[in-house]
């Protein structure tokens, strides 16, 4: 293990480690451009997901006392996914507990941290090829929701999910680590990087022949467990943002609007929990 490239860090200015301590995520995103940025995983399980992926590491960053217990299973999947001889060539920067307390949210991943390269995304109609169940993500916000919205998509056998432009990242940091690293299991993309091209979205799913259900609370509104939705074999669930939900114009252009049926005057649930039992109806047989 100790053949990889070990460097010490006496304090977190080092420049090396601005992507884990300085730079936002949209920062990130664009890191690289006009190639595909980098994103930062937290956590030796979802580190380790993100290889088996075959995402390419940068760099880790580890705690000095978590090197060989959380950061060596971790390094070992590295080389055997990539080779020892590239491996070796990998910066681990390690530093002491307190110097990493400077992290924000250091309290939540148990000391190891890796920066990896993103990879192109597929456009919607390669992407849609093979896949007959669709989570869309249109305009979250909120990173937990985006991760447990990913995992239930994951767990429950969506084939494929799509982030519109201001949909938070899948890969953000919270997201992934939300996602119990299930972003990296299943299959994902983004509708283009404008807000035309997620506007146009919808128009561009019915042209590819899915049947578009919107997740809403309205009058017209189809129960979730309503037959004739699961005679439809290519389905498109598309989910609102936290408060406003759905626009107007994606619910009214979709072929269905469908709710959850509430009880003791709960109005709805929130959108990853709602999101759960979606995917679970719509996918049992």
């Amino acid at each position: 293990m100790y053949s990889m490239n070990i460097i010490p860090i006496a304090d977190l200015n080092n420049k090396e480690l601005d992507i884990y301590a300085r730079l936002s995520e949209t920062q990130l995103l664009h890191y690289n451009e006009p190639k595909p940025g980098l994103f930062i995983a937290e956590s030796p399980n979802v580190i380790r997901m993100a290889v088996a992926a075959g995402y390419e590491p940068v760099s880790l960053l580890v705690e000095e006392e978590r090197l060989e217990k959380e950061a060596g299973p971790v390094i070992n999947c590295i080389k055997e996914k990539i080779g020892e001889e590239t491996a070796d060539g990998l910066p681990v920067y390690i530093a002491k507990r307190e110097i990493l307390k400077e992290l924000t949210g250091y309290a939540l991943v148990r000391g190891l941290w890796g920066a990896f390269k993103r990879k192109l995304m597929q456009d919607i109609r390669t992407f849609c090829t093979d896949k007959d169940n669709l989570a869309i993500l249109y305009n979250i916000v909120n990173p937990t929701n985006v991760g447990a919205i990913t995992r239930s998509a994951a767990a429950l056998g969506m084939d494929g999910m799509i982030a519109t432009y201001d949909t938070v990242n899948p890969l953000s940091r919270r997201s992934a680590r939300v996602s119990m690293g299930t972003v990296f299991q299943i299959p994902w993309t983004t509708a283009g990087r404008s807000e035309a091209e997620s506007a146009s979205l919808i128009a561009t799913l019915k042209s590819l022949e899915y049947t578009t259900v919107a997740m809403a609370l309205t009058h017209e509104a189809r129960g979730i467990d309503d037959p004739l939705l699961k005679s439809h074999k290519r389905k498109a669930v598309i989910l609102g943002t936290e408060g406003y939900g759905l626009p107007k114009e994606v619910i009214e252009a979709s072929d269905y609007t469908v709710k959850i049926p509430m009880h003791h005057g709960v109005d709805s649930l929130n959108v990853a929990a709602a999101s759960a039992v979606c995917f679970w109806e719509l996918m049992r047989c």
